[in-house]
């Protein structure tokens, strides 16, 4: 069952209303493209997203400011009842734009009581709608773009394209293609790639094909460089941390900015703990691919409780919490052990958004029978098929923890493991106006990065089209 929450209204937010109260002559406008705006000439007013024309006296800036009025803002932890305001893609501070400024509204838009949470972040994602990002194609580029393009549609704006276990040649081929940038119009942002494998056990493998897998025994960071080749474009790397020289190794991707997750891994509380002490801050899906907990050594697991992670130092754990891997009575264990560290991720595969039967995922040949994927012939968990806003509403709805909770395990969290949280996954003032608005019930109704519409449901843009409710 969903729960229903009150929303409070913030002091402010009536003074600041009152202070843009809209001019006798604004006109009402409908939104039909990203970069067009047309007169609606209806005069109605109410309609969900319907901009409105305001007079400007900006001491500061010349640039529009927007104002979505009507919402429920996901701030300081807590959905409030206040307007938000967006100039040049960033979030403004309402009372310096009033007061400092003496400045008003451009645009208002009518959100209709949506919610409003910071744009999705998915740091482990392999594919989706036909893509599989660990094939060696000379247009992965291509293939990247069409994705980050349709995962607007599920609120995420920003990702990480990870690359599952592969011989050499494809990292050597697909690294390069798949470079960081901002999103927009064209599709959600890229952060960075996700690379999991081949440095992870044989014993915890999962779908990973055996052959490719590899050690640091040679070489140590040097069987590493060998292996990826430039680590320009890279953002995470997922390793078993009981392999022989893998602290050396953590220790050189943690001082070139680089994440490093531990997953796919027999290693046992005291190896983790290790890592962690050389800078490891993740963890990849928790529960799955690793040793089960147990009592008196609980494994990767016990690190969501340890007192052993140096001061300062925040943990990380990434979760699909699609209804298949992770049972939701394990979902609430994690959670209420270590609420702040729930890192939402869909692991998804290039079945995403495809039909039942079989796909490839690099080297291996999937079978996807309803919302399960499995390694074709086994019963062998391959990621999964799950979208992020399925997987922020199963937690919601499963886990017990708040619907504020919930967003931030997709947004806030995920921001912070990256080191971005200054510019993304929250809606502080001066962050990046990247937003999705849901209903109540947590489903995406719209998705903006840098305070540009980029997509909206289509029963939204008719309502849109229309001029009516």
């Amino acid at each position: 069952m969903s729960r229903q929450r009150a929303f409070p209204d913030t002091g402010s937010a009536g003074i600041l209303q009152r202070l843009a109260r809209p001019s006798p002559k604004a006109r009402h406008v409908t939104q039909r493209s990203p970069d067009r705006w047309s007169c609606d000439g209806s005069g109605a007013a109410g309609n969900f997203l319907l901009p409105l024309k305001m007079p400007s006296n900006k001491s500061v800036s010349d640039a529009p400011i927007t104002q979505f009025l009507n919402c429920h803002i996901l701030k300081d932890h807590t959905l409030q009842r206040e307007d938000l305001w967006v100039r040049e893609g960033k979030i403004l501070n309402p009372e310096k734009l009033f007061f400092d400024e003496k400045g008003y509204a451009d645009v208002q838009i009518d959100c209709k009581g949506s919610i409003i949470a910071p744009g999705f972040i998915d740091a482990q994602i392999n594919g989706g709608y036909g893509i599989d990002f660990s094939s060696a194609t000379d247009d992965m580029k291509c293939g990247v773009s069409m994705v980050a393009r349709r995962l607007l549609s599920t609120g995420v704006t920003s990702f990480c394209p990870t690359l599952v276990t592969s011989p050499v040649s494809v990292y050597h081929q697909v690294i390069p293609q798949i470079e960081v940038q901002d999103g927009g119009p064209k599709g959600a942002g890229i952060l960075g790639l996700h690379l999991e494998g081949p440095f992870i056990s044989k014993e915890k493998k999962g779908a990973h094909p055996e052959q490719y897998l590899q050690t640091f025994e040679k070489h140590g960071f040097q069987d590493l460089l060998d292996t990826y080749g430039s680590l320009d474009n890279v953002r995470i790397v997922t390793l078993a941390p009981e392999l022989n020289r893998s602290e050396e190794v953590i220790r050189e991707l943690v001082r070139r900015g680089i994440c490093v997750s531990l997953g796919h891994s027999v290693s046992n509380l005291a190896q983790a703990e290790a890592a962690v002490k050389q800078g490891a801050t993740f963890i990849t899906h928790l529960f799955n691919a690793m040793l089960p907990f147990h009592h008196r050594d609980p494994g990767i697991v016990g690190l969501l409780t340890s007192n052993e992670i140096p001061a300062g130092q925040s943990i990380f754990y990434g979760m699909i919490a699609d209804g298949i891997h992770t049972n939701p009575a394990a979902l609430r264990i994690a959670y209420r052990a270590h609420p702040t560290g729930l890192v939402l991720v869909t692991d998804a595969i290039m079945a995403m958004g495809l039909p039942a039967g079989r796909h490839t995922l690099g080297q291996q040949v999937i079978e996807i029978d309803g919302l399960h994927a499995y390694v074709a012939g086994t019963k062998t968990l391959s990621g999964s098929i799950a979208t992020m806003d399925m997987c922020v509403r199963h937690l919601w709805q499963v886990a017990g923890c708040s619907m504020e909770h919930a967003l931030e395990a997709a947004s806030l969290h995920p921001a912070e493991l990256l080191g971005i949280s200054q510019t993304k996954g929250t809606l502080e003032y001066g962050t990046d106006a990247d937003l999705v608005l849901m209903d109540k019930e947590l489903n995406v109704k719209a998705t903006y990065i840098a305070g540009e519409w980029v997509w909206k449901h289509c029963k939204v843009a008719n309502e849109l089209e229309m001029g009516s409710e």
